[in-house]
C-alpha cells in the first residue's frame, strides 16, 4: 500500500511538473524584485561590476573604529580612503573588503558556529549592516550607507 502511495505522489509531481510551457513567446516570469517585495523580504543581490559605498566600522552607538569611502571595480577595491580624520593609532587598519567579500566573510564564520547578524535594503537586497562575533565577546560590526552601483 506504502509503495503504491509513493507511486502516486511521484506520478503527482511530475504531472504538475510538466504543465508549464517552454514557448519563447511566453510572457517572463515576475520579476525577483516584485516577488520578493510582495513577500516583504529584500530580493537576493547581485555585486554589480562597478559601485561605491562608505562603511563604518561601529557597533552601536560605541566608537567608530574607521570610516571609508570605498570604490569597488571587477570584485576588487578599487580605493579605500579613511574619510572620518583619524589615523589608525592605537587601532587596527583593515583591509577594506568588498560587499561581496563582506558577506562572504559572515557566511564563514556563520559556518563556523559564529553570530552572525545582516541587514539589507529592502529595495535592492544590498547589505546595509552586517555583525559577526566568532566568540563571545566583543562583535566586529559594519555599516553600509551611500551605497551606488556605477551606471
Amino acid at each position: 500500500m506504502r509503495l503504491k502511495l509513493v507511486l502516486c505522489a511521484l506520478a503527482l509531481v511530475a504531472a504538475v511538473s510538466g504543465c508549464t510551457s517552454g514557448s519563447p513567446d511566453s510572457a517572463p516570469p515576475a520579476s525577483t524584485a516584485a516577488s520578493a517585495a510582495a513577500t516583504g523580504s529584500p530580493p537576493p543581490w547581485t555585486e554589480p561590476a562597478k559601485y561605491g559605498f562608505v562603511l563604518n566600522r561601529q557597533c552601536g552607538s560605541g566608537a567608530s573604529q574607521g570610516k571609508y569611502r570605498v570604490a569597488v571595480a571587477g570584485g576588487q577595491v578599487v580605493t579605500a580612503d579613511r574619510i572620518d580624520g583619524k589615523t589608525a593609532e592605537g587601532q587596527e587598519e583593515i583591509d577594506v573588503p568588498t560587499l561581496g567579500k563582506l558577506l562572504d566573510m559572515a557566511q564563514t564564520a556563520a559556518d563556523d558556529g559564529g553570530r552572525v547578524s545582516t541587514t539589507k535594503d529592502p529595495k535592492d537586497g544590498h547589505p546595509t549592516a552586517v555583525s559577526i562575533d566568532v566568540s563571545a565577546g566583543e562583535p566586529t560590526c559594519f555599516t553600509i550607507t551611500d551605497y551606488a552601483p556605477a551606471r
